[in-house]
């Protein structure tokens, strides 16, 4: 009897530890939420937040928590690439902003194939050592959509260039290439 009531007690131990688990994953985006708005960061908070922008005209709004740095202007250029049969490109092909500045621009995609495909986007940033100043708040390069066929749809990008960039750097491209998921992909053009 002193085994199974060792077990038991095991038992009760671990149950406590599980719902103790839970509790803490559980209050865990509150307490990430609380930790951003107290040190400024505010990179979850502010993607929760109605991202400025909808239109083709590249819309910028200055938060009143962000450092915009006034005596630098960036240009920042937009590209797209397509890895498939996809009518892909930016509604407008460059921006000015300053950094710390939020900026939202949009994309524009169709499916110009007669069947129903899914496909994501890449990001990649020139020169290099800009990606890691590049913040994106919202950009449709997180998921993978499903387009009917001739379908078309417009997504934003929300950005903002980090004010700590070198001063070297006054022109970034923000390159996508957008691709099938799930099908066949085309080689790389030669």
């Amino acid at each position: 009897m002193g085994m199974r009531a060792e077990n038991l007690k095991m038992v009760r131990k671990l149950a406590v530890v599980a719902a103790g688990m839970f509790g803490f994953g559980y209050a865990l985006i509150p307490i990430y939420k609380a930790i951003c708005e107290m040190t400024g960061v505010n990179i979850l908070s502010l993607s929760e937040r109605q991202v400025p922008g909808g239109s083709t005209t590249g819309r910028e709004v200055n938060l009143a928590n962000s450092q915009v740095d006034l005596t630098r202007t960036i240009t920042i250029e937009f590209d797209a690439n397509s890895r498939g049969p996809w009518e892909f490109r930016p509604a407008q092909r460059s921006v000015q902003v300053h950094p710390g500045q939020l900026t939202t621009v949009m994309y524009e995609f169709q499916n110009v194939q007669n069947r129903r495909m899914s496909a994501q986007a890449i990001p990649s940033y020139a020169p290099s050592q800009a990606a890691a100043h590049f913040n994106k708040l919202e950009c449709f390069c997180f998921n993978q959509y499903t387009l009917e066929p001739g379908e078309k749809k417009q997504w934003p990008v929300a950005f903002v260039i980090d004010p700590r960039l070198s001063k070297d750097v006054t022109t970034i491209t923000l390159s996508y290439t957008f691709f099938e998921v799930g099908g066949k992909t085309p080689a790389a053009p030669a």
